[in-house]
């Protein structure tokens, strides 16, 4: 609306000039333009023109980037030697526990010996191999092997077990297993559902004992390859390099397709946008499966020359040690790693590192400040982003609470946008031309991002089902007839354009009239309960409109104050948001990336026979919660006791 006015404003001032002398046409033009709200603009303007030409550059810089590497036909190999070159004998990767280092050269090396190993094995182009092994500098040199020679890797979670694990080999039609020696019990386990003629190779100390039947020992093989880089196979920039898997909050996980140019665009955008540079020490401690990991961690050495510290897995308690040890600049993050470390007793480490940013994505706005101050982290690096979305966005100016923004001057040139959406059931709002409907500053809505399949910033490779992939897109969003990316996350804009995460598709409930948003009520509750893990989700009540709230919260010695609690939230939240029934269990079931897994928990509800763990319920008449029995339950049921 306020282009719309400017635009006509503007119009009306052409028209003026065709007949005032000139002396009067500057005085009409800004008589017209400050009537058409112009003095909004020009608040905006003088706000956002600095990070919005930030922005610009930094998008105008990836995509030259691009096109060079389209028109050389590079693939992330190839940009991996240009990075050699320059880098040779620097460290390329630190593996934190027992102090290894690997130089670029032997990354090289080790990433070479892979590759001719597997031509050794008739392995070609267009294969794949599955991995499955913890953090560690063999796992980034493995699937930089496959990829030299055209093999695409698929990521396995290293959590997964039994029909999990087989499920994800299977889908990505894998001819060979890589195991570090850690996992050999999971993998002895499901063998025999993975078919005979999968090739299976462990990496890591060789237990003959543990390891299943028909296994090869990885490194006397890779000790006996040639070091040198072998023929390049004819890959371009768009092929696929490797297969990443969602998490698999609900159902199965999906194996998302993850090309050259796409891991190049996500390591690219973090590193320009948020001014890293090759001197930078990045303190990398999440899984390697995963694109925060890899792409947007591991990507910074492999493109950018960075050092990157690689943690096992990560430690609340020796982060800070880790970072000051490895002269770390730059910290990862993801989910509720944060709440975590602002839980731990505070330690002189966590004051003598050199860290200057934290980069992730999941910081609650309730801690994001309380973080900041207690680690002395200057700047906050949060963006938003999934590993087959196309439209990623970046905190670039340290707002408190944003995980990107969107230019209100300049919106032609990254194309995403919030359109109206119902928060319950996630279907888009459209008006009478059928096409989706665009949020208002202050409104939440779906992000959505135009699909253009030519340009590698725009395009959508989606998921190895073709099913999958479908449910992602929709048409008529931006216009008539075009096609975009759905994320499924519900966000809220400023007038300023910096977006907030609001939830994620199926988070978002209705209750007494209003909609609920558990990111919001999990970070209320989690700061009133001494930073607890807390899940909040709804659940249906027979006879009750909407969804009742429902908190699992993980005390296990049940040390919660409820009535304090209580009172509590009479402050903190408003009452349709308040939880009316508490589940206390040993622990909150989380994905690797720190994300709560709820789905079990809706489904097992509020009732006591079969929740075994301590349930109570909001007491509206005595302002308290009370232990809910099996007679209260069915009061519940029976409408007897009102909610």
């Amino acid at each position: 609306m306020l282009r719309l006015a400017c635009c006509t404003a503007l119009l009306l001032v052409l028209r003026l000039m065709a007949c005032l002398p000139w002396s009067q046409v500057l005085p009409a033009a800004l008589i017209f333009y400050l009537g058409s709200g112009g003095w909004r603009f020009l608040r905006i303007f003088a706000k956002t023109i600095g990070r919005d030409l930030h922005a610009a550059a930094v998008l105008l810089q990836v995509k030259m980037n691009v096109k060079r590497h389209l028109r050389q036909k590079n693939t992330l190999p190839a940009i991996f030697a240009e990075t050699l070159r320059r880098h040779g004998d620097k460290t390329a990767l630190i593996f934190e526990g027992t102090d290894e280092r690997w130089t670029f050269r032997q990354l090289d090396e080790y990433s070479s010996r892979v590759a001719h190993l597997l031509l050794q094995r008739g392995f070609k182009e267009g294969d794949v191999v599955a991995l499955f092994m913890e953090n560690s500098c063999q796992y980034v040199g493995l699937w930089l092997g496959m990829a030299k020679v055209g093999v695409e890797a698929a990521l396995i979670n290293f959590n997964l077990r039994l029909d999990a694990l087989v499920h994800c080999v299977t889908i990505s039609h894998a001819k060979a297993l890589v195991f570090g020696s850690e996992l050999a019990d999971a993998v002895s386990q499901v063998q025999s559902s993975m078919g005979q003629t999968l090739q299976v190779f462990c990496c890591g100390p060789w237990d003959p004992k543990r390891v299943p039947r028909g296994t090869e020992s990885l490194e006397p093989l890779l000790a006996a390859a040639p070091s040198h880089l072998p023929s390049r196979p004819q890959r371009c920039f768009t092929d696929r390099l490797f297969y990443i898997y969602t998490s698999g909050t609900t159902g199965m996980p999906k194996a998302a397709i993850v090309v050259h140019s796409r891991y190049y665009r996500m390591a690219a955008l973090v590193y320009y946008g948020f001014r890293m540079t090759p001197d930078d020490v990045l303190y990398d401690c999440l899984p390697l499966y995963h694109s925060a990991g890899n792409i947007v961690g591991v990507g910074q050495c492999l493109i950018h020359g960075m050092t990157v510290v690689i943690r096992k897995k990560f430690s609340a308690s020796r982060f800070w040690d880790d970072c000051a040890k490895y002269k770390c600049t730059i910290v990862q993050y993801i989910g509720e790693i944060c709440r975590y470390l602002l839980n731990q007793p505070v330690r002189d480490t966590e004051r003598r590192h050199g860290v200057r940013m934290a980069l992730g994505n999941g910081l609650r706005q309730s801690i994001w400040e309380d973080f900041m101050a207690r680690f002395h982290i200057p700047q906050i690096a949060e963006f938003y982003g999934a590993t087959e979305c196309n439209c990623s966005l970046g905190n670039f100016d340290n707002k408190v609470g944003a995980c990107g923004f969107n230019s209100q001057i300049l919106p032609f040139i990254y194309p995403i946008r919030l359109v109206r959406v119902d928060e319950e059931t996630m279907e888009l709002i459209r008006g009478h031309d059928g096409v989706c409907i665009p949020c208002k500053p202050g409104e939440p809505g779906q992000l959505v991002g135009r699909i253009i399949q030519n340009d590698p910033l725009r395009r959508f490779d989606g998921y190895v089902n073709q099913s999958a992939t479908s449910k992602k897109i929709s048409h008529s969003v931006f216009k008539k007839g075009d096609s975009a990316y759905l994320s499924g996350d519900v966000l809220i804009m400023d007038e300023y354009g910096h977006m907030y995460f609001k939830d994620r598709t199926g988070d978002t409930f209705r209750w007494k009239g209003e909609n609920v948003s558990t990111t919001e009520v999990e970070g209320t509750l989690s700061r009133l309960l001494d930073m607890k893990d807390v899940v909040v989700y709804g659940v249906e009540v027979p006879g009750a409109e909407g969804k009742a709230g429902m908190a699992a919260i993980a005390d296990p010695s049940q040390s919660s104050d409820l009535d304090k609690f209580a009172k509590d939230l009479d402050n903190a939240l408003p009452p349709y948001a308040r939880p009316v029934f508490l589940r206390f269990l040993p622990e909150v079931n989380k994905t690797g990336t720190f994300k709560f897994q709820k789905t079990e928990l809706r489904h097992q509800g509020f009732d006591p026979t079969v929740v075994s763990d301590r349930l109570y319920f909001l007491d509206s008449s005595r302002g308290r919660y009370v232990r809910l029995d099996q007679e209260m339950y069915c009061s519940i049921l029976s409408g007897k006791l009102k909610l």
